[in-house]
């Protein structure tokens, strides 16, 4: 789960700054925070309008791709200090970011109340409608005395302290699935409990007596078959091949492509790339898995939502776009319904795909622009559906 930290302050030390930090190096197996400044945000000027400028559209673009946002506020004055005011007038002012986003606030301040009435005051500006945040209600953290809270590797040295935030960052988690369901596409609900994403049923193809969860699957399954492989021939619908052809001819295709079955069992990628450098990450220990193993438990009922419709037959594919690549990419999963002859769902076909540079041929060959409509492929609207994309390491 992305996140962003956003430290509350534009002092060169920031006891926020660590306290943010802390989390993102001590919870990165629940969270990636990223930490970011405001040093270099603008005061806020109506009449000098810098939405555009290249801090703050910074902040807009990474707001946008995270699943959450933790602000760590001081108390200056029994409030926020003024530049993080400033930053969320930018914010809320002909960009709106923080729109439908949820929120946790922590704070740290030499005081033993902690950031107590920066928080409150906190909390009454992202409820404000220009702002219109989705903070989590309750589960404050309020860092007191904090100039004796840390040791000198900048870790808390009170392990109740630590253990309260974990806490704290964990309930934040489930948070952010809620907000995701409520503000999910119209029809779309919580289905996970009724499509069984542990597969734990069997279909006429399911190979019995094997570890769905065993990192050599591959190898104890295709033993189990005798599957063929290397040069010996397969014959298809129309069409001979050896299995290192048509190894070869998966590989060539310009996508990443998944095949999971009606039992939702993982059962195939195109492995031509390790997965760092895939569009959306895959190793060959997941193989033969079920797809609950291949997904954070957050993404549950946005897979299961996706299989629904594509099971039930009320789609025959669903997009989404991923934004989280950069702006020179616009990557796009696509999840299509694998059918034999009489219509029967077998399974899905993922595949994954960045689209931009067959946008930018298309563009050139025909010599037309992309005019109107606001095209920005760094601050578009994300998606809710947080699908078959997400494929973990397991363990």
């Amino acid at each position: 789960m992305k996140i962003v930290g956003i430290v509350g302050s534009n002092a060169d030390f920031s006891y926020n700054r660590i306290l943010l930090n802390f989390i993102a190096k001590n919870f990165k197996k629940l969270i990636d925070v990223e930490v970011l400044d405001i040093k270099d945000v603008p005061m806020f000027n109506q009449s000098d309008d810098q939405t555009n400028s290249e801090a703050i559209q910074y902040l807009n673009k990474k707001i946008v791709e995270a699943d959450g946002v933790i602000i760590a506020t001081p108390e200056y004055n029994h409030s926020i200090p003024s530049a993080l005011q400033s930053v969320l007038e930018w914010l809320s002012f002909k960009i709106h970011p923080l729109d439908g986003k949820p929120v946790m606030i922590v704070g740290a301040s030499y005081d033993v109340q902690g950031s107590s009435r920066s928080q409150l005051h906190l909390r009454q500006i992202l409820d404000a409608p220009g702002v219109n945040a989705v903070v989590m209600p309750g589960n404050e953290f309020l860092l007191g005395e904090v100039h004796k809270a840390f040791d000198e590797n900048e870790n808390l040295k009170d392990t109740q302290t630590t253990q309260f935030l974990e806490g704290c960052i964990k309930k934040f988690i489930r948070f952010i699935n809620v907000v995701n369901i409520v503000e999910s596409p119209e029809g779309m609900k919580d289905v996970s409990s009724t499509e069984d994403l542990n597969a734990t049923g069997t279909i006429d193809t399911t190979i019995e007596g094997i570890d769905m969860k065993a990192d050599d699957w591959v190898e104890q399954a295709a033993k189990a078959t005798g599957a063929v492989e290397g040069d010996a021939y397969v014959k298809l619908n129309r069409g001979v091949l050896t299995v290192n052809q048509i190894n070869h001819f998966l590989n060539s295709m310009p996508a990443e492509l998944t095949y999971a079955d009606s039992n939702n069992q993982f059962l195939y990628y195109n492995y031509k790339l390790e997965e760092d450098e895939m569009l959306a990450s895959r190793n060959p220990a997941q193989v033969g898995s079920p797809l609950a193993d291949c997904h954070p438990e957050r993404a549950f009922s946005s897979v299961a939502w996706v299989i629904q419709q594509l099971r039930n037959g009320k789609e025959d594919v669903v997009r989404t776009k991923v934004p989280t690549h950069g702006p020179d990419k616009f990557v796009v999963h696509n999840y299509q319904a694998i059918r034999d002859a009489d219509g029967n769902y077998l399974g899905i076909n993922e595949y994954v795909q960045d689209i931009q540079p067959i946008i930018d041929w298309y563009l050139e060959q025909t010599g037309q622009l992309l005019t109107g409509g606001g095209v920005d492929a760094a601050s578009g609207a994300t998606t809710k559906v947080d699908t078959v994309s997400s494929a973990t390491v397991k363990g």
